[in-house]
C-alpha cells in the first residue's frame, strides 16, 4: 500500500475517534443538537474522502 493509502488510515482513525467523543459527550442517550449533528456531518464527510482514498489505494 503507498504512503497515501496509509495515511488514509490513520486520518480515518482520527475521525473515527472525534465521533467517538462526540457519542460521550452525549451519553447515554446520544441526542445530539444541531451543533453536534452540524460536526457529526462534517466528520462523517471527510471520513467518507478518506474511505474513497483507501478503496483507490487498495483495490
Amino acid at each position: 500500500m503507498s504512503q497515501r493509502g496509509v495515511d488514509a488510515v490513520f486520518q480515518a482513525m482520527f475521525l473515527l475517534t472525534d465521533m467517538r467523543e462526540l457519542f460521550r459527550k452525549n451519553a447515554p442517550m446520544h441526542d445530539f443538537d444541531e451543533s453536534d449533528k452540524e460536526k457529526a456531518g462534517k466528520v462523517i464527510e471527510k471520513l467518507k474522502k478518506q474511505i474513497s482514498v483507501l478503496e483507490k489505494e487498495v483495490l
